[in-house]
């Protein structure tokens, strides 16, 4: 997915609500908006990245029905984070206590906190670097475990809140360790 950034800064610098509103004005184009103000237009995925994402959904969907222990979200739902950034990562999830400290109208809106655990999947057209950026950015956050996963490559880098990123060549599987508790992803589906 190629990224189109547009520097609006010299014309307008969009408040909260007028990014909201633009992004309900035209729900056809996948936005984020960086801390700086920046607007990024997100291209949509070919068939094989979006079959990717949605194997990498479900394997998460299905661990959090099991265990009850928060919410999934898919590479739609926005996050406004702390830093000011409007981000959507391919996967995401929060602990139920999160969730449950949210008012209805705030679940409605861009969930306003960063992901506890979330991945990043690449694109043919990605590059690991800005990859990496976009990885650091939830980290700084309060990202506590994400995924940066590069199928071309059979790539990973974790993310761990406090920790060096650890990056690994084709592995197997991923553990969510002390974050998603039992959760294991096969990494099969992926390469």
């Amino acid at each position: 997915m190629t990224a189109l950034t547009l520097k609006l800064d010299s014309i307008v610098r969009l408040t909260d609500e007028q990014f909201y509103q633009l992004c309900q004005d035209n729900p056809e184009l996948k936005l984020e908006r960086a801390a700086t103000g920046e607007l990024i237009v997100i291209s949509p995925t070919g068939g094989e990245t979006g079959k990717q994402n949605s194997d990498l959904l479900i394997d998460l969907g299905v661990w959090n029905r099991r265990t009850k222990l928060g919410v999934v979200f898919d590479s739609s739902t926005r996050f406004k984070l702390p830093n000011g950034g409007d981000r959507s990562p391919d996967v995401a999830w929060i602990p139920q206590a999160k969730w449950d400290a949210l008012t209805p109208a705030r679940r409605k809106r861009f969930l306003p906190l960063c992901p506890d655990f979330l991945i990043e999947l690449l694109s043919p057209s990605d590059s690991w670097e800005a990859g990496e950026a976009k990885m650091r950015e939830y980290q700084d956050n309060g990202n506590r475990l994400g995924w940066l996963i590069d199928p071309e490559s059979r790539k990973v880098a974790i993310y761990r809140l406090g920790q060096a990123v650890e990056v690994l060549e084709s592995p197997a599987s991923l553990s969510g360790k002390d974050v998603l508790p039992g959760f294991v992803l096969n990494l099969q589906t992926i390469w």
